[in-house]
Formats: C-alpha cells, sequence, structure tokens
C-alpha cells in the first residue's frame, strides 16, 4: 500500500516480439500511505439461473454489477502440468474496515444489494466538502458528487483513492479474464487510524485485522451461497499451495491471506524502546497462521521494533515522518548508503497540514541529499520474528523494508536456503532483483501504465529468463496508491472492445456498473474489474511475450509457496563441536572465548586480539562432508579472510575467500569437501578492533 516510484516514461510502445521458449522451474521441494477493504455478512436475492455454466451464479442479487465477460473460463494445467494464469501478489480487498472504518468508503459486498455496499462515506454529502483526505491524497478541494450506485459520476476512479474499488463482480472479472491467484492483503495503520478525523472503532491494529481476517471468509460464503452453496464460487481462500493448486486447476481463483500493518503484534517502538517482547511475536505469529495468514510484511511507512522502513518522498514523504515522530517520538534518520542500493530520497518537502499535528517548537529535520539510507535495519527481534517465519513456512515480504534491513533477510535466507521472499508492488530496490530470484523468491512489479509496465518488465526479463519464472502485478487497489491513467481514445493500439483473454476462451467487453460504462482508454484503471482490459492494454503496447511471462506468475508463485512450506533447515555441523582460536580478548565483565561463537545464542561473540593476522578452528569430531560457512560477524569483521578445510588438523586446503568482506551474515559456498577441521583465516581486518564473531555455522551435503 503505497505510491511507489514509476519506471522512467519510454513513451509509447508499439512492438512486434517474437515469443521466447520457456523452461519451467524446477520445484524446490501505508498519511497518504495505506489502505484496505471490507465487507459485512451477507444474503444475496437470488436472480435468474445460468443453467449448467459452472462460472455462473444462479443467484446473483438483482439488482447488480454486470460482469461483462462471456465463455467458460480455463480450467486444468498446461501441457507440462503447469498451472496457468495471472497472479495479483498485492490487493485490499477490505481496505474499508481499516484506519477507524471511514477512510476508504464503500464495501466489497453488503447482503442489502449494491445500493448497500457502494455507497460514499456519510461525511462526504453531499459534495465531497469534508472529504479530508481526499485534499492530501489527490489535491484539489476534495469535492466531488459522492453518489455510488447507480450513476458512479466521480467514483470509482484511477485517481479516487478513497472509494471502494474491490466490490466483488468486479473481482469476480479480473478471475473471469484469467486471473487466478489474488493475495488480500489485511492492512491498516493506527497512527493514521487516531489522526482521522472520522472513525467508528478502535485503532487497534490486531482487531482490524482480525476482522479483515473474518470478513474474507464471510465474502467467500457470501460468493459460495450466490453460486449455488459450499464451495461452489470461484472465490477460494486456501491456506497451502497444494490446495491453491487444486483450486487453480478447477478454474477458480486462490485467495491467500497476507498483512500489511506498522505494528504486528504490538511491536511499536517509542523513544526507541521495543514495546513487545518475543513472546508477543510468538503469539502474533501463532494467531496469524491460525487466521490462514501465508505472508506478511514486517514494517510498514513508520520504524518498527522489528525493523527500519524504505522512505517515502516527497510531501507525502514528509506527512508519513510526521506521523514517524507522532507513533515513536523520533524522526527518520539517515546516513550514507554503504551499496549500491538506496532507500528513497526523503526530500525537505512541506506538508503544512501534517505538519500541523507536531508538539510546539518540534519541526521535520532536514536531510543530506547523499545520505539516503535509513540507519535502522533489522533488530534482533525483528530477526526473531523473520526465523519464527521461516520455522511456519510463511513468505516474507520485503517491499517497505529498509535498505539495511532488506540485506540482513536476504542473508539470513541465503544461509539457510530459505525461499520465501516475495517483493509485490515495486518498493524494493531494483538492485536486490537477482538476489531475490537466486533464492526462488516471487517479484510482481506495482500497476503501473502499461507503457513503464513495460519497460520495467524488459528491464528484468534476462533475469526471469535465466531463473525460468514468471511474473505478477500488484494492483495495491483500495492501498490509496493511484493507478494507471487513461492512454485516451485516439492513443495508438488502444484497447479495442470487445477482446479475447490471454488463453482465447472467453470474450471480454467493457464492464458496466448501474448507469456506468467504463472503458479503459478513456478511463483508466478505475477498479478492479479493469485488470483484463490493463492486461490486454500491456499486450498491445508492449507484446504478448510480457502478457506470456505474466500467465505464468500464478506457476511461480506457488513454486516459492512450496519450497517455503517445504524447507527443512540444514543440520549445523557446528553445533557442539569444540572450538578454538589464535587469541581471544581479554574482558574483566565477559567472555569472549571461541565457544561463545557455537553456543546458538546470537547475544554472544568471540573476539580476536587487536591484529591481522589470527585464525578460528572448530573440531567437528569426524570427517564430514563440508559444503558451507555462515560467519555472523560482529561490528569488528575481517574484509579479507579465507575458509580453510583439513581432515588431520595439520593439512589445510582453502576453498573458499574473499578480500572485499562488508560484515553482516557471510554465506560461503563451494564443492562438498571431506574435512574434520574447518578453520577461518582472517588476512585483514575492517576496523582497529581484532575480529568478532556472533555464531559459525558449519553445512553439509
Amino acid at each position: 500500500m503505497c505510491r511507489p516510484r514509476l519506471p522512467v516514461d519510454r513513451g509509447t510502445w508499439a512492438v512486434t516480439r517474437t515469443k521466447r521458449s520457456y523452461r519451467r522451474r524446477r520445484h524446490i521441494t501505508v498519511t497518504s500511505l495505506l489502505l484496505l477493504v471490507l465487507a459485512v455478512v451477507l444474503g444475496p436475492t437470488p436472480s435468474s439461473a445460468a443453467g449448467g455454466d459452472w462460472w455462473n451464479p444462479t443467484a446473483r442479487p438483482a439488482p447488480d454489477s454486470g460482469v461483462g465477460v462471456t465463455g467458460e473460463p480455463f480450467t486444468g494445467t498446461a501441457a507440462d502440468g503447469e498451472v496457468r494464469g495471472f497472479v495479483d501478489a498485492h490487493d485490499h480487498i477490505f481496505a474499508n474496515e481499516a484506519f477507524g472504518g471511514r477512510l476508504i468508503c464503500g464495501r466489497p459486498f453488503s447482503e442489502q444489494g449494491i445500493a448497500e455496499a457502494l455507497k460514499d462515506c456519510p461525511e462526504h454529502y453531499p459534495d465531497g466538502s469534508l472529504a479530508v483526505f481526499d485534499f492530501i491524497t489527490k489535491g484539489g478541494d476534495g469535492r466531488h458528487d459522492p453518489v455510488g450506485w447507480p450513476t458512479f459520476k466521480d467514483w470509482p476512479a484511477h485517481d479516487s483513492l478513497t472509494h471502494q474499488q474491490n466490490y466483488y463482480a468486479w473481482v469476480e472479472r479480473a478471475w473471469r479474464g484469467g486471473q487466478r491467484v489474488l493475495v488480500n492483503d489485511l492492512v491498516t495503520n493506527g497512527v493514521i487510524c487516531s489522526v482521522y478525523f472520522f472513525k467508528d472503532r478502535s485503532c487497534d491494529e490486531m482487531t482490524s485485522i482480525r476482522l479483515q481476517a473474518k470478513l474474507s471468509y464471510d465474502m467467500q460464503s457470501y460468493i459460495d451461497t450466490i453460486y449455488g452453496g459450499p464451495g461452489k464460487g470461484f472465490f477460494r481462500i486456501v491456506t497451502d499451495s497444494a490446495q491453491a493448486r487444486d483450486v487453480i486447476k478447477q478454474g477458480k481463483l486462490a485467495v491467500v491471506l497476507g498483512v500489511e500493518t506498522s505494528e504486528p503484534f504490538g511491536c511499536k517502538q517509542v523513544l526507541d524502546i521495543a514495546q513487545c517482547s518475543r513472546a508477543d511475536i510468538d503469539k502474533g505469529l501463532d494467531e496469524l497462521h491460525a487466521l490462514g495468514v501465508r505472508s506478511m510484511f514486517l514494517c510498514h511507512k513508520f520504524d518498527n521494533a522489528l525493523c527500519g522502513v524504505r522512505f517515502d518522498s516527497g510531501t507525502l514523504g514528509t506527512a508519513i515522518n510526521v506521523g514517524q515522530f507522532l507513533s515513536t517520538g523520533t524522526f527518520w534518520k539517515t546516513e550514507k548508503c554503504t551499496g549500491p542500493q538506496r532507500d528513497n530520497p526523503i526530500g525537505n518537502a512541506t506538508a503544512a497540514e501534517a505538519e500541523k499535528k507536531l508538539p510546539a517548537g518540534v519541526a521535520v529535520p532536514s536531510y543530506a541529499a547523499d545520505a539516503q539510507c535509513n540507519v535502522r535495519g533489522l533488530t534482533d527481534l525483528g530477526e526473531y520474528a523473520v526465523r519464527g517465519m521461516m520455522q511456519r513456512g510463511m513468505m516474507l515480504e520485503v517491499d517497505h523494508m529498509s535498505v539495511k534491513a532488506t540485506g540482513r533477510v536476504l542473508d539470513i535466507f541465503e544461509a539457510a536456503s530459505y525461499p520465501g521472499v516475495l517483493s509485490s508492488h515495486s518498493w524494493m530496490d531494483m538492485d536486490w532483483t537477482e538476489r531475490v530470484y537466486g533464492l526462488g523468491g516471487f517479484i510482481a512489479q506495482y500497476m503501473h501504465g502499461s507503457e513503464g509496465f513495460v519497460a520495467e518488465a524488459e528491464r528484468t526479463e534476462a533475469l526471469r529468463d535465466k531463473y525460468r519464472v514468471g511474473y505478477g502485478y500488484g494492483t495495491d487497489m483500495n492501498g490509496v496508491g493511484g493507478w494507471p491513467a487513461p492512454r485516451g481514445a485516439d492513443a495508438p493500439d488502444k484497447v479495442t472492445y470487445p477482446f479475447k483473454s490471454v488463453d482465447g476462451g472467453s470474450v471480454i467487453d467493457r464492464q458496466t456498473t448501474g448507469q456506468r460504462t467504463w472503458d479503459l482508454n478513456t478511463d483508466g484503471a478505475a477498479h478492479y474489474g479493469l485488470v483484463p482490459d490493463w492486461i490486454e492494454d500491456i499486450r498491445r503496447v508492449g507484446g504478448q511475450d510480457v502478457v506470456d511471462d505474466l500467465f505464468r506468475g500464478a506457476e511461480s508463485y506457488l513454486d516459492t509457496w512450496a519450497a517455503s512450506e517445504q524447507h527443512r533447515p540444514p543440520t549445523d555441523l557446528a553445533k557442539g563441536a569444540t572450538a578454538s582460536a589464535s587469541s581471544s580478548e581479554w574482558s574483566l565483565f565477559t567472555s569472549y572465548e571461541p565457544h561463545r561463537a557455537v553456543d546458538g545464542d546470537n547475544g554472544t561473540r568471540w573476539a580476536s586480539d587487536w591484529s591481522d593476522d589470527q585464525w578460528y578452528r572448530l573440531d567437528l569430531g569426524s570427517t564430514r562432508s563440508v559444503r558451507q560457512v555462515t560467519l555472523d560477524w560482529e561490528r569488528a569483521y575481517g574484509t579479507s579472510y579465507r575458509i580453510e578445510l583439513s581432515t588431520d588438523g595439520a593439512n589445510w586446503r582453502t576453498v573458499w575467500s574473499t578480500t572485499a568482506g562488508d560484515g553482516g551474515l557471510d554465506t560461503a559456498r563451494f564443492t562438498a569437501t571431506p574435512a574434520r577441521y574447518v578453520r577461518i583465516h582472517g588476512v585483514q581486518r575492517a576496523t582497529d578492533w581484532g575480529y568478532s564473531l556472533y555464531e559459525v555455522g558449519v553445512h553439509g551435503s
């Protein structure tokens, strides 16, 4: 949920492309910030049945929205056994229940019917004068025609950020157009809720998350009812990858629950003091898992007790920085980046309305242009949460994490060969892309306009070929981000209605709800039902190749999910090993002896004397096949060091070395080699101190 940076506009594309071969990837057995959507317990009115057509409701409410698609949805798998279909990796169906329940207006469904579901918030009547959040997100005075059903004069629209875009029949249209996975991110933000003028419920984040999870299941039941009974609807909430694969084979929509919130498990920080514990994290992860949540963000918009965030820029960034202060008692802090990755520039823009919320005498600080990285990374509690997610087979969203936090997460996942990493809506530094793919993770691009989307897809095309993966999109609908504007009725390669679905089995015409008919060329991506039209626009602008990658998205997403579920941590041969070292730093207050780096406690460490040539050695007890060594460095790390192996403790063989160590968590992989002894030989220090390691891990074949 955000307004992501757009790729460079490369103009209008009119390209005919040759379809490339594709080999199946092997299965490896958040004030203008965040928003979501909601619904109420339902019970529709019957309408005419649709014969034996399983894809048509037998009791759709009357009146209701049209879908505008004819033809049977595709079922089964491709010839090679892969599931087919598009994946939206980031949507917020129930954001209307977030932020106190009055920020996003309208519901995705209502048992009272569409007129009750698609109506504006009461404070928006008669002319939108009190639509305060619209002033911030859209500019101008916020005035608009509040009437939804049946006229829909001013909303939904591609630039109307406070009105429901996920009505169930619009989601139905996206499914009929070929989408087979939808990640429904349960979302809220306690600070936005507390400062927004209108609300009708508590601002507690977990209370909102629980409600949105319940309503997701209620929406499934509602759709089942209009389709003829339990299990018959297209909208199927899934809790494991095998279940998702079966749903897609049936031609239905697999719905995955995720979480995007700023203080999960109550893990906020106040004046740099964490307000949660490890027990809170365990309890929270267990509760979310029981609710069916399988992916989540650990931080979003504001730094919390788990991790630092990737900044927002400009006026919006300043407004969020004010929220950061109101939430934590501190503003964002920056430093010069140490690598090629960058957090978004904060800038020094003003946000007058937001800054009025600050106490007298407090002002948003200025930031140096060359200091663009958040000083905050992944905290000890954050690392505990990451490892807790791994233990539960959950997938971690790195979008919104600071560069420092993302780097540490990727280090941890690489050390454990854990694939469950997601970037779902273009909020990750592009230089992380190959590391995500190398782990077996999944990447989706924000729902940019077709020209921008195609340009970014082509930039990363070679990497998708290399790692044999499909591609996804993150619509972020109801996420206050803004969506593709109309290209115009006279645009080159515009969408021509009707058109065929990607699989060729359905015909898609303009979509009508009430008295309003939408056309992507002149309306842009106004609501979820226009996702198929947007995909057709991508095809006409960029060619079939990009769409083919998107059509393989469901398979790749399920690959990542399945590998996360099936992951088992490698055995650590260093556990219980005898440790020795060339030296150990002496301290009156604690021990820095060698065994402290293999005691399973990241709070203890080995530290050497303050000179370059030092070594640390492990005796595994017997000769084992060794293929990986992990080193979790303290601030005193080695820039140049090597990994040596021996069977007898006398004759050593160098199997890995570096002269560009940068600290943190290093993973050295090499050809499996017989060894009883493992030695880390320090050649050059990075600091005036010695070498210091929190933990050393050794892994075999």
